[in-house]
């Protein structure tokens, strides 16, 4: 009875759903602001995938980043809730780690991202994303900052 049910229901649909991507890079660049404090700026490279369709996925990312003639490295692993909005645009709320290596030492932070990502065309072979950030820093004066990031999706099959 259940293997009937099951038939039916797919042969209802009738439609088949398209193959989700083993992971997707995100190339782009950053900037970030301090609230307050100075501005840097650098690229970008973070690689996203879905462990839980509809509810989580996982993006890990680095950036360099560079200031006043000096340069900075940051790490992230956020972990996101998608939204599908539309065929062309998804959305997602993410929260996570994030770690900043400087000359100065090293800045354990939380930070909070929204992500757009919109893809032109049907077979999503490219995209474009925009990630805007907060970040609150854990270390002594508690340093807080807004960034974001804009760049090309590419899916990995």
């Amino acid at each position: 009875m259940f293997a009937l049910l099951l038939s039916t229901t797919a042969a209802q649909t009738g439609e088949k759903e398209p193959k989700e991507p083993t992971a997707i890079v995100e190339l782009g660049g950053a900037g970030e602001w301090g609230l307050p404090g100075a501005s840097s700026h650098g690229p970008s490279l973070a690689v996203e995938f879905t462990p839980i369709k509809d509810w989580l996925e996982i993006e890990g990312g680095v950036d360099r980043m560079f200031h006043s003639g000096r340069g900075e490295w940051g790490t992230d692993l956020l972990f996101k809730k998608p939204f599908t909005l539309s065929d062309k645009l998804e959305f997602m709320v993410g929260i996570g780690p994030q770690w900043t290596f400087s000359r100065g030492g090293t800045q354990t932070s939380a930070e909070f991202a929204l992500d757009f990502m919109y893809w032109p065309t049907a077979d999503r072979k490219y995209g474009w994303f925009l990630e805007p950030s907060y970040s609150y820093a854990f270390n002594r004066g508690h340093e807080r900052s807004l960034s974001t990031t804009v760049g090309l999706l590419i899916p990995i099959p």
